[in-house]
C-alpha cells in the first residue's frame, strides 16, 4: 500500500508509530523470536522491509517478489552493502536477491524459506491470483511460517474519504469474520495453525471493529520432507531476478583473512610501542638495549597477565622487535577470528613479516631509531 496515500487518509485517527511502521515491526518482533535464516517477502513494493530486515543478524538469505519491477528499482539500491562492511565485514552471511514475478506462478528460487510475509498483499491479488496463492504458499513454498497483513474493512467507517476500498488498486478489502475464514480453511487445508492479531488498535469504546490492519500468524504443524518438495518443483524458473547483492562476510576466507592481518598488526603494533617507550629509559646503552627485557609494566593489565601466564615474552634484539605469534594468538579478538593458532599461522603467511622461524611478528626499528 502507498505510505503516502495511507497517512492522509489516516490523518484523523493518527497513529504513532504509523500503520506501516507498526506492520514492519510486527515482522521484525516475530524475526526476532523464532530467528529464521531465511525469509521472503512477497509484493515487497519499495523495499523497505527487507532493508529492515537486513540489519536482523539471524537472517542469511533475504529475497523479494513483486509484480511491478519499477517499484522495486526505485528502491532497491538501498539494500547494496556500504563501504562500511567491507572495512568491516560481519560474521555472518547475507544474500538479498529481488525478482520479478507474480504469486500465483511458482518457481523454484522460492524454495526453503524459514519465514514468508505477505503485507498487504493479497487485497490487490484479482480473483484468479487470489485462488491460487495457497497452493503457490503454503503448499508449495510450504515454509515455516507465513505472515499475511490485509487491511480490516470494518475499521473503514473511522477513516476519511474511504469511500469503498482504501487503495485504488484494491480488489476486495475482508472484515474480520471473512478473514478468518478464509485463513482458517486455508491453515486446514495446508497443515498449518493460525493466530489473529493485528496493528492500529481502534478508539475505546470501539474495540469490537478490530485492529485498522488484521494479521494472520500460520505455522506450518509438520516439517515439509524433502521427498514432497522435489515432487512439486517446477523444471524451469519463471521469475526474472532483477538485482543481487551478497554481503562481504568473515565466512568468506578473503575477507576472515584482511580482518586477521589487520588486527594482527595493529596488536602487534600496540606491544611494539609499549616495548620501545620503555626501552628509552635504559639510555644510550647498546649493551643494556640488545639483552632488554620488558617488565610486565609495559602492557595493559590484561596483556601483562597473558604474557606471564604463557611465559610469551616479546623482546628487542639489536634493530628488531619480536613478539610471538602466541601472545598474538591471546588477543581476545585474534582468538575468536582465528579460533585455532594453526589457523592463525595459516592466515597469515606470507602476509605479515615473521621470524625467521615463525614464530613471532618482527619490525626492524633501524629508522624509529634515526628518528629517535
Amino acid at each position: 500500500m502507498d505510505k503516502n496515500f495511507q497517512e492522509e487518509i489516516t490523518q484523523i485517527i493518527k497513529f504513532q508509530p504509523p500503520l506501516y511502521k507498526q506492520r514492519y515491526q510486527f515482522v521484525k518482533d516475530l524475526v526476532e523470536k523464532y530467528k529464521p535464516k531465511k525469509v521472503a517477502d512477497l509484493g515487497c513494493a519499495d523495499c523497505s522491509l527487507l532493508w529492515m530486515l537486513k540489519f536482523c543478524h539471524c537472517i542469511e538469505v533475504l529475497a523479494g517478489l513483486d509484480i511491478c519491477a519499477s517499484v522495486m528499482k526505485e528502491k532497491m539500491h538501498t539494500l547494496s552493502p556500504l563501504p562500511v562492511d567491507y572495512l568491516q565485514p560481519s560474521e555472518r552471511s547475507l544474500t538479498v536477491t529481488l525478482h520479478h514475478g507474480s504469486v500465483a506462478h511458482k518457481d523454484p528460487c522460492m524454495l526453503g524459506f524459514d519465514l514468508v510475509t505477505c503485507i498487504e498483499l493479497i487485497e490487490h491479488l484479482e480473483e484468479s491470483e487470489l485462488k491460487k496463492f495457497p497452493e503457490v504458499v503454503f503448499g508449495f513454498m510450504a515454509p515455516s511460517i507465513v505472515v499475511i497483513s490485509t487491511p480490516n474493512s470494518e475499521f473503514n467507517p473511522l477513516l476519511p474519504r474511504v469511500m469503498l476500498y482504501r487503495h485504488p488498486d484494491h480488489k476486495f478489502e475482508w472484515s474480520q469474520a471473512q478473514f478468518q475464514s478464509w485463513a482458517l480453511e486455508t491453515a486446514r487445508c495446508y497443515n498449518y495453525s493460525v493466530e489473529f492479531t493485528g496493528v492500529g488498535h481502534p478508539p475505546t469504546g470501539m474495540e469490537k471493529i478490530g485492529f485498522c490492519t488484521q494479521i494472520g500468524v500460520f505455522v506450518r504443524k509438520y516439517p515439509q520432507t524433502g521427498e514432497s518438495v522435489q515432487s512439486e518443483k517446477p523444471s524451469e524458473a519463471v521469475y526474472k531476478t532483477v538485482f543481487k547483492a551478497v554481503y562481504p562476510s568473515l565466512k568468506d576466507e578473503k575477507y576472515l583473512q584482511n580482518a586477521v592481518i589487520s588486527e594482527v598488526i595493529f596488536a602487534a603494533q600496540i606491544i611494539k610501542h609499549r616495548l620501545l617507550s620503555k626501552r628509552k629509559e635504559y639510555g644510550d646503552d647498546p649493551e643494556r638495549k640488545s639483552k632488554f627485557q620488558p617488565s610486565m609494566d609495559c602492557f595493559p593489565d590484561y596483556l601483562g597477565k597473558l604474557v606471564i601466564e604463557k611465559n610469551m615474552e616479546p623482546f628487542v634484539s639489536g634493530n628488531e622487535v619480536y613478539i610471538p605469534l602466541t601472545t598474538i594468538f591471546s588477543f581476545p579478538k585474534v582468538n575468536r577470528l582465528c579460533g585455532t593458532f594453526e589457523k592463525l599461522c595459516k592466515l597469515i603467511a606470507g602476509k605479515v613479516t615473521l621470524s625467521s622461524d615463525g614464530s613471532a611478528v618482527m619490525f626492524n626499528i633501524e629508522h624509529e631509531n634515526e628518528d629517535n
